[in-house]
């Protein structure tokens, strides 16, 4: 990458595997997206499980977003993706979650499971739009900081 994408901010956005170099980054992120953020401590843990597969999605020099899922024998679940604010509605989000998708297949991973919570549109769309369905459905399974309860969808997906 020349020295003036790098200036200028106009590299192509990259998908790779996160290092620790990048937990208090990913915690920032997180937190930005997210009632209650993960920590930088929880990051540092996951990235040192052998199960657990953690993309970061770097633009130039700095990293915008990530991907993150636990795996168990041949299905994996989706713990979460988030985008800086600032880079959402860009066609990212997709990005990164089919190439986290297709690192999974590449581990032998044949089922893929996620919650998300019922009336964030986005995220629903954009999880439809990679063939995930509605598997299921959890009553008051998020807390938002006001107390209010909001239903989660588990949604399903075959890689196989």
């Amino acid at each position: 990458m020349s020295w003036w994408s790098r200036w200028f901010g106009s590299a192509t956005p990259v998908v790779e595997p996160a290092t620790l170099r990048d937990i208090r980054k990913l915690a920032q992120i997180h937190a930005a997206s997210f009632h209650r953020g993960w920590g930088e401590g929880e990051f540092e843990q996951m990235l040192r499980e052998q199960n657990t597969l953690l993309h970061r999605l770097r633009e130039g020099s700095t990293v915008i977003g990530f991907s993150v899922s636990r795996i168990a024998a041949d299905e994996a679940e989706i713990l979460s993706i988030a985008l800086e604010p600032g880079h959402r509605g860009r066609g990212l989000s997709r990005d990164l979650f089919l190439t986290h998708l297709g690192h999974l297949a590449g581990r032998g991973v044949r089922t893929v499971f996620l919650e998300v919570e019922e009336n964030n549109a986005p995220a629903r769309k954009l999880y439809e739009r990679a063939g995930f369905a509605v598997a299921g459905r959890r009553e008051r399974y998020y807390k938002e900081a006001g107390g209010v309860e909001l239903n989660a969808l588990v949604m399903r997906r075959d890689l196989s």
